[in-house]
């Protein structure tokens, strides 16, 4: 009687799983190897893996491959600089729903609570996560749709200066004629007549020449 032979089963791919971050060196020139380095442990994702990796959890970091993570990390700040904020509107859309539902959360349990202490705690709780949603909506909005500044000339110096359709011109002083005593240059406002010298006291006279001898 023939025998079936087993299938062979089919080969799976090797996961990734590094748990080591490589740094370029050079093997002629350590100074360079020196500053590759120091440049890694300055670098912003290098500084985020170190918070994400201590506060996942084991079993999470166990199937992580670090260097994978420092990488993607890297990607999101470069697509930042390319003025790409689409990971930045996921997350702040995504803390806003997470904060939502701490605050349901916590305001259940304050109705749920029978003694004053832990309802005040609760609610207390409940309020700060609705509050930090509200915030949160109002940066996504903020990046969104950003605020328009009219911003107005002040005309602030140290020196004179004139400030002419929108052009300013500092160092020599310069002066309009002004407009309250002449209509156009050179038509002056008429003056009144001049009228007679009035005699209020007619009894006295002109003093004579004094004698200086």
């Amino acid at each position: 009687m023939a025998t079936k032979k087993p299938t062979p089963k089919a080969k799976q791919p090797e996961t990734l799983l590094r748990k080591n971050i490589q740094c370029e060196g050079s093997a002629t020139d350590p100074t360079v190897s020196a500053k590759n380095y120091a440049t890694l442990l300055t670098s912003p994702e290098l500084a985020a893996y170190r918070v994400i990796a201590s506060n996942e959890h084991k079993d999470m970091h166990a199937q992580l491959d670090v260097p994978t993570l420092v990488q993607t990390l890297k990607d999101q700040g470069a697509a930042a600089n390319r003025n790409d904020l689409s990971q930045a509107e996921a997350m702040l859309m995504n803390q806003a729903t997470a904060l939502q539902s701490l605050f349901a959360r916590m305001a259940e349990r304050a109705s749920g609570a029978e003694l004053l202490p832990q309802f005040e705690a609760f609610m207390r709780t409940a309020l700060r996560a609705q509050s930090q949603c509200r915030a949160t909506l109002e940066t996504l909005a903020a990046i969104k749709n950003p605020p328009i500044v009219y911003a107005k000339q002040a005309n602030v110096t140290t020196g004179p200066q004139q400030i002419n359709n929108g052009m300013m011109r500092t160092g020599e002083n310069q002066f309009q004629p002004n407009k309250l005593l002449e209509a156009q240059h050179g038509n002056y406002l008429d003056t009144p007549a001049q009228t007679a010298p009035a005699r209020v006291n007619p009894d006295l006279e002109t003093v004579g020449a004094v004698n200086r001898a």
